[in-house]
């Protein structure tokens, strides 16, 4: 079966497991009354996106395209040019990847910590426990894709005029983070316990990030570090692929390979890249995986164990991978223009855990790895094959 970006309305006898683990473009579903800020002037217009767990959302009729946990959310922020994200905190590891687009982000509880500008290809990692927001200063379609740490986020904390500014349009946000809106004939809040804002007290505690230190949490494209034989299969024709890790180790098997962002996120991120015909040759983990397709057009051939299957994406789709199949990763076009690297296409990569992702290889790969002198170390890094065969165990 083929799941193409091209036909999204794909006959009904060719459904399947794999078909609800794609999330198409198409596929998306906007929630426009996801936050308690969705009637505030500035910030009412924001779509929110919720592709894998519901995130952060307050409304319980958001659409969640795969609610099988993955240790981590996956999901995306359509804002118009000029809407805002009010400021807020979350307890969890989240993670902005810009799309395509140019956000002004803000921290700190009034948000006048420092601002940053972001740009199409940028990785935002934004501190725990710290207030941010965000303003769409680009197009109307630019998207930020978020990751948020751990399957139960554990809801948000928002600032206290964001809450003010709500009540004054009929939402309130109950207890059990959930959004009562009165405008919509919502029950009152009438003895049921609301959030109250945040004691002052707690926000002067609250860590402070100059914009040097926030900087730091960002990689940009120019940033990027690129391993040019990432895997085992890199010596191989045709998988010349290279990665380029950003948090955490994940699957390179590089030795030399260090991540921008090392601190624990509950999910490991990495950007693929590759000419048309490269690809990364038939591998499987047992890790959750979710890939999304950022430049070009990706096939995505899976082997579950009842025959294969190939699912093709385009820029903003989104697979996940289950754990234990057998996969290879494919560049089927490289003509749609990538601003980062002309000529290539971009996959990005997201593994559930903290820890590094040790790969399977099929054994066609592993016997023409070692033919070609490559093998893996008892480490799980690529080593020459020669220094290993004359490796001897101590007694």
């Amino acid at each position: 079966m083929t799941v193409s970006t091209t036909d999204s309305t794909t006959d009904a006898d060719t459904v399947s497991d794999l078909r609800e683990r794609t999330i198409l473009r198409t596929d998306w579903v906007p929630c426009k009354a996801a936050f308690i800020d969705c009637r505030t002037p500035g910030s009412d217009r924001k779509d929110n996106y919720s592709f894998i767990g519901p995130g952060v959302s307050q409304n319980p009729d958001q659409v969640v395209n795969l609610t099988e946990p993955h240790g981590f959310n996956l999901g995306a922020a359509g804002m118009p040019n000029g809407t805002t994200n009010s400021l807020h905190l979350h307890f969890t590891a989240e993670v902005f990847i810009n799309f395509d687009g140019d956000y002004r982000l803000r921290w700190g509880a009034d948000g006048d910590q420092g601002e940053y500008v972001t740009t199409d290809g940028d990785v935002i990692s934004v501190p725990s426990w710290v207030f941010r927001g965000f303003t769409n200063e680009g197009a109307d379609e630019g998207v930020l894709l978020t990751v948020l740490g751990h399957d139960d986020t554990g809801g948000i904390i928002w600032g206290p005029r964001v809450l003010e500014d709500a009540a004054g349009h009929g939402l309130y946000l109950t207890a059990e983070n959930q959004l009562i809106d009165t405008v919509a004939g919502d029950a009152a809040p009438d003895g049921v316990p609301l959030i109250k804002p945040m004691p002052q007290a707690e926000i002067d505690q609250l860590d402070a990030f100059t914009p040097e230190q926030f900087r730091q949490r960002v990689v940009t494209p120019g940033d990027r570090t690129w391993v040019s034989e990432p895997f085992l299969c890199s010596v191989l024709p045709g998988a010349g692929v290279e990665l380029s890790p950003v948090i955490g180790y994940g699957m390179v098997e590089d030795r030399r390979a260090v991540p921008h962002l090392h601190e624990p996120h509950t999910f490991n991120l990495a950007w693929l890249r590759g000419r048309e015909g490269e690809a990364m040759l038939r591998h499987r983990h047992d890790h959750t995986q979710v890939v999304t397709a950022k430049a070009g057009t990706w096939e995505v051939t899976l082997d579950t164990g009842d025959g294969e299957e190939t699912v093709r994406l385009g820029k903003l789709d989104s697979l996940s991978v289950p754990a234990g199949a057998w996969r290879t990763f494919h560049v089927a076009d490289a003509t749609t223009d990538n601003p980062a690297e002309p000529g290539t296409a971009e996959l990005l990569v997201v593994n559930g855990g903290d820890g590094r992702v040790r790969l399977e290889w099929a054994d066609e790969v592993v016997a023409d790895a070692r033919e070609a002198g490559r093998v893996i170390d008892p480490n799980g890094y690529v080593a020459p094959a020669a220094v290993l065969a004359a490796a001897t165990l101590d007694d």
